[in-house]
């Protein structure tokens, strides 16, 4: 697999290109977002993933982010220093579809390179399109995959669809974390169960319906459906 890794740090990118080399991967190295932008370039053989670390020189590593998810659907892990809920919201709302905060471990690193790269090659959208779900103001377009509340269209990235779409098909019924990981991110690796949480976080915000999603402790969620 290809794969660039943006990263301003050449001791850092040296040493985690040997690493990336030794379990298979061809690495290209940018080391500022606006490299980055240049080597994702429509005409370019394309990248498994990229990796993208925040702390670059010459632009906001969210920015440079938004640039990407515009130019290629390729999946971006961020890679960032930030642990606190918002900043992680925040570049998945921008298109990012996961990422590592510092300091990481290898393996973990490289489980998770291996889970986008997956979900993307076996990408399905997660419900049977052709038909329309309507919960109370909330009204869910499988087919076209959109979503709007009052009318209002709400911008989702793909997971967040997914798992909208995934709980609203059987409103009050508990979806076990495991099955929701299973099904929307296709991978059992418990890691995941982070990114969940974060997602599950973000729906609730751009909805704004903190209530429309019920965590249920110990086991995992359900939709609550608004009344009409």
């Amino acid at each position: 697999m290809r794969l660039l890794l943006v990263e301003d740090d050449n001791h850092v990118a040296a040493a985690l290109s040997a690493v990336l080399a030794r379990h298979g991967f061809d690495v290209t190295h940018a080391r500022s977002g606006e490299e980055a932008l240049q080597a994702l370039v429509p005409e370019a053989d394309g990248f498994g993933v990229v990796l993208l670390d925040l702390g670059l020189p010459d632009q906001d590593g969210y920015e440079v982010c938004g640039k990407i998810r515009k130019r290629t659907s390729t999946p971006v892990i961020m890679v960032t220093a930030r642990a606190d809920v918002r900043s992680r919201i925040h570049g998945l709302n921008l298109g990012a579809d996961d990422y590592v905060v510092k300091p990481y471990d290898t393996g973990e690193l490289l489980a998770r390179i291996h889970a986008v790269s997956r979900r993307t090659v076996h990408e399905e959208p997660v419900p049977d399109a052709g038909h329309a779900l309507r919960l109370g103001s909330v009204h869910i377009e499988l087919p076209t995959r959109q979503v709007s509340v009052d009318g209002s269209v709400v911008q989702l990235t793909r997971k967040e669809f997914d798992l909208l779409a995934l709980l609203a098909q059987r409103p009050g019924v508990v979806f076990r974390r495991e099955q929701i990981i299973s099904e929307v991110w296709r991978t059992s690796w418990e890691g995941t169960g982070r990114t969940l949480e974060v997602h599950v976080a973000s729906l609730r915000a751009k909805l704004r319906m903190p209530a429309l999603i019920e965590t249920v402790r110990g086991v995992g969620y359900r939709l609550v459906a608004p009344a009409a």
